[in-house]
């Protein structure tokens, strides 16, 4: 219960504090002592994401995504409200190419440029997804002439050329020119689910805390950022600046932690999440490994799919890798289930010639 004291005194109302910052409240603020009107006080309401609190003001995330600034001082009541119930809804439609079009906006590269249909990605290396040319639709020229075209724009930026493949959705000749040419394949699957079937109410959601950007401790449990050295040990400082752009890029972006219960607060299990109309685009859920088994992954997913619902979304969709066993086991009990597989093909050096032999899209 907060002590924070206004001109009549404490306010046993406000059963709100810092400590609450990441969680869904419902707060009352004081508009005005006297409404010109009633001659009465007058207040308003809002019930969302608490992302924020200093000496002067606190925050609040509305589902709309506008943000209500509340002054410490007008605050007279604060709650911690149950997340939001998401509706039961069938899957929204959505094509393989659809979806790899949504997760791209979800994952936006730092650099973008079209060749015809196609996007070339890059961002200074950080992950296939933002550094691999999204090969949807047509590229506007012959294919050998395309990939020649992918291959001289990723070496002027120092980059290895990956083409994402996605059957339906790429040219139909061109996981055979790749093959031709020798390219190494890497599959991942995309998997759907209901947002209602992950919006799952359990204890252990109460640890969970949303916020609208990812802090150094967040980012130093997300394996694909503190698998790399740091500027300050000689790494090249674009690939930080790069992650963190990829990361908090999208229409609407949350990341998600559970706090360690030493009273550290660093976090033991993160996750992100991107709302993009109807669907939810889940990703970096990790779980230190002393921490895991309790239910972390599962909470997480859980309190995001609540607040994607908040804001409209009714389906969830995430890529995991297809040999990443232990994540396909999770997500197989949340629920999800195979969209389609799409293929990240690396094309080989200038130089290097065809092989003999198939490669399956």
């Amino acid at each position: 219960m907060s002590t924070i004291p206004d001109s009549a005194g404490p306010r046993p109302e406000v059963r709100i504090d810092r400590s609450d910052v990441g969680r869904r409240v419902s707060v009352r603020v004081l508009e005005t002592a006297r409404d010109a009107a009633t001659g009465r006080p007058a207040y308003r309401d809002a019930i969302g994401v608490l992302t924020s609190w200093d000496e002067a003001a606190l925050t609040v995330v509305r589902r709309d995504n506008s943000v209500a600034e509340i002054p410490v001082d007008r605050l007279v009541a604060g709650k911690v409200v149950p997340l939001f119930l998401a509706r039961r809804a069938a899957l929204p439609a959505a094509t393989p190419a659809e979806l790899q079009r949504t997760a791209a906006r979800g994952w936006p590269a730092v650099e973008q440029e079209a060749l015809g249909e196609w996007t070339l990605r890059a961002s200074a290396g950080f992950t296939r997804r933002a550094n691999s040319v999204q090969a949807l639709g047509d590229p506007g020229r012959p294919l050998p002439a395309a990939l020649a075209a992918v291959r001289a724009w990723y070496a002027a930026r120092g980059l290895p050329a990956w083409v994402e493949v996605t059957t339906p959705g790429s040219p139909p000749e061109l996981a055979a020119e790749l093959d031709r040419m020798g390219a190494t394949i890497a599959p991942t699957l995309v998997r759907t689910a209901p947002l209602a079937a992950l919006a799952r109410l359990d204890g252990a959601t109460d640890r969970i805390r949303l916020s609208r950007t990812a802090g150094p401790d967040w980012l130093a449990l997300y394996r694909r950022v503190a698998a790399t050295p740091d500027a300050a040990r000689g790494a090249d400082p674009a690939l930080a600046r790069a992650a963190h752009q990829v990361l908090h890029g999208g229409p609407s972006v949350w990341f998600a932690s559970a706090p360690a219960t030493d009273g550290t607060g660093t976090p033991v299990a993160i996750g992100r999440c991107v709302v993009d109309g109807a669907w939810a685009c889940f990703s970096a859920v990790e779980v230190r490994p002393e921490a895991r088994r309790q239910g972390l992954a599962t909470a997480l997913m859980a309190v995001l799919a609540a607040r994607a619902a908040e804001e409209g979304a009714t389906g969830g969709h995430l890529q995991v890798e297809a040999e990443n066993s232990a994540a396909i086991a999770l997500y197989d009990g949340l629920g999800f289930t195979t969209s389609h597989t799409y293929h990240y093909a690396r094309l080989p050096e200038t130089g290097a010639g065809p092989r003999t032999g198939g490669v399956s899209p």
